[in-house]
């Protein structure tokens, strides 16, 4: 069995004898985790759920208790069941997952029955819930996904229960409000940090923030406290604001040490909202800070961001607010410099290879690279030997230029040990400028390479792209110049033939622009143009391909020759017999 989150095939007509495909001719019984039997014929009359799962997969461990609880919730109807078909490989894992489950098993013993179920029912990814109807047809394949985004209120499964639900959330995001998004049928509150039960209707009226988090997640710790900052400030402003939190944490110790650190409210523990609403607002990133407006309509999907960088400003986090704050940074921007850049208070300076302090106000006028990495980084490490050639090359020009690392590394130590390979300067380890450069420049990423110029305005933010491809010639990283390479590489390609037949592929390559590619046919790397196969993802040089093209027409004559020794010819490509 693969992992695999989702799975749909097309099964839904499909009636099973539920005897016959879970009884053997040996065996006519389940287990239960205790050891007992239990006979297939009780099952007659009920749903069931044939799940499939096994202990060494990670999404299954984590769905599975969602299907304990559903199972639980559903048991004093007495009309369904689950069916325990695993893919574990020794018995002793079997019996440890089966453990943790209040359903019947097909007996580890019987891998004859459990292979055979995994065909009939093309299960090529766990966890996998098929769920029967009393008569044995399939109602769905995708149970695992029905549970996931409704819970019991998924049951029965039947396609009209599921297209009524859709047609809910449907009309409960056109008619959304607080109480649509925060309320369920069996809660209607939020908790505080003391473990006070307030109506969500007193929220109602209110600017609202959902802070999707998880206390174990360093991006979430990292941003709460200044999210705390913000919320502190605008509640000694009177403002009308409030957080819920949403917290996606696994643990309610993790839960319970979260809640108590901040000042708002959240949602309880485990509550199925949270999962719910991590889906209807399409959660991709943590921390994401949801705001519902006073209306109760969704004012942005995300202003985490916003909140890093301008504080209590972005309130109240209106498209109107974010025009304003765009219109300020852009004329921030205009008037940027270096030293405005990388000053801050008593910080007014980079170091040297020797650890000596050279003032920010010696670099202005020159053309500088801002270079976000750090040692535990392979992509980084990667990277290093092409800056630093492209580095040596600029600086032998006698050009005005530098570059400035900016350390992401987590301990002084690993610093040290990667600054001593570079030749430039760098923001000392641990300096408070890095949060806010990172932030100023959207560093999501390393390495990262922003290039500022002579005013100390910044050219762009894709100056790594740039050296990668075309190293020192890149330099000084403005649209105009690489307007000139742009213009040298179309140059570079005329005379050249759209495309080419080789020897090595059996389609017809294509030329086509490639910023960086291993050839398939002498393995070095290539850039700028490849003769390129789309379908098979199989590059060449230009070399490469246009000396076999050339040799290709010099023997277009001699097609008809016989073989040479040793070699058989079919179509396009010779191979050695």
């Amino acid at each position: 069995m693969l992992m695999a989150d989702t799975q749909s095939t097309d099964t839904h007509a499909v009636f099973h004898d539920v005897y016959t495909i879970l009884s053997s001719s040996e065996r006519d019984f389940l287990v239960r985790n205790d050891g007992n039997q239990v006979k297939i014929e009780s099952l007659k009359g009920k749903k069931v759920g044939l799940y499939f799962s096994a202990s060494w997969c990670g999404p299954c461990k984590r769905f599975t208790p969602a299907l304990v609880e559903f199972y639980d919730e559903l048991s004093s109807k007495g009309d369904f069941e689950v069916v325990f078909v695993s893919g574990d490989e020794d018995e002793e894992a079997f019996k440890g997952y089966f453990s943790k489950m209040p359903w019947l098993a097909i007996p580890f013993s019987d891998s004859e029955t459990r292979d055979r179920l995994d065909e009939l029912f093309e299960v090529s990814g766990v966890p996998y819930l098929v769920i029967l109807d009393e008569n044995g047809k399939v109602l769905t394949d995708s149970g695992v996904e029905i549970i996931r985004e409704y819970g019991v209120e998924g049951y029965p499964f039947t396609e009209e229960k599921i297209k009524e639900m859709k047609e809910e959330e449907e009309r409960a995001q056109r008619e959304q409000s607080l109480k649509s998004i925060l309320v369920t049928k069996s809660r209607d509150y939020v908790v505080s940090s003391d473990g006070k039960k307030i109506l969500v209707s007193e929220l109602e009226g209110k600017t609202v923030g959902l802070y999707f988090s998880s206390h174990s997640f360093k991006a979430s710790a990292d941003f709460t406290p200044e999210l705390i900052k913000v919320y502190e400030k605008l509640k000694e402003k009177g403002e009308s604001f409030e957080i819920v939190s949403i917290s996606l944490d696994e643990e309610e110790e993790s839960f319970k040490e979260s809640l108590c650190s901040v000042p708002w409210l959240a949602l309880p523990f485990k509550d199925k909202s949270c999962e719910k609403l991590a889906r209807f607002f399409e959660l991709s990133t943590l921390p994401t800070l949801v705001i519902i407006g006073p209306d109760g309509k969704t004012l942005n999907s995300n202003v985490a961001e916003a909140v890093e960088e301008h504080g209590v400003e972005a309130f109240p986090f209106t498209p109107e607010k974010f025009a304003q704050l765009a219109g300020i940074e852009k004329a921030k921007e205009a008037t940027q410099t270096l030293e405005s850049v990388l000053v801050s208070q008593d910080l007014d300076f980079v170091i040297g290879k020797d650890g000596s302090k050279i003032p920010v106000s010696e670099l202005v006028g020159k053309t500088i690279l801002l270079y976000f990495s750090a040692h535990w980084c392979p992509p980084c490490r990667t990277f290093l030997p092409k800056l630093t050639e492209a580095y040596h090359k600029i600086k032998a020009k006698n050009e005005p230029f530098d570059v400035i690392f900016i350390s992401s590394d987590r301990d002084q130590a690993s610093f040290d040990d990667f600054f001593s390979g570079m030749p430039w300067l760098a923001l000392p380890f641990g300096d408070r400028r890095k949060a806010s450069l990172s932030r100023k420049f959207k560093v999501y990423g390393i390495p990262m390479l922003v290039a500022l110029g002579p005013t100390g305005r910044t050219i762009t933010t894709e100056a790594r792209n740039l050296i990668s491809v075309h190293g020192d010639a890149a330099y000084p990283f403005t649209e105009e110049q690489v307007k000139n390479i742009e213009a040298k590489i179309e140059e570079m390609a005329k005379g050249w033939p759209e495309k080419v037949k080789h020897a090595l592929h059996e389609h017809e390559l294509v030329l086509t622009r490639h910023m960086v590619y291993i050839c398939d046919g002498c393995d070095e790397r290539g850039h700028m143009w490849s003769f390129y196969c789309e379908k098979c993802d199989f590059d060449l040089h230009p070399k490469c391909a246009l000396e076999e093209h050339k040799e290709t027409k010099d023997d277009d004559a001699k097609e008809d020759k016989p073989s040479q020794e040793g070699w058989i010819c079919d179509g396009a490509v010779c191979h050695k017999a």
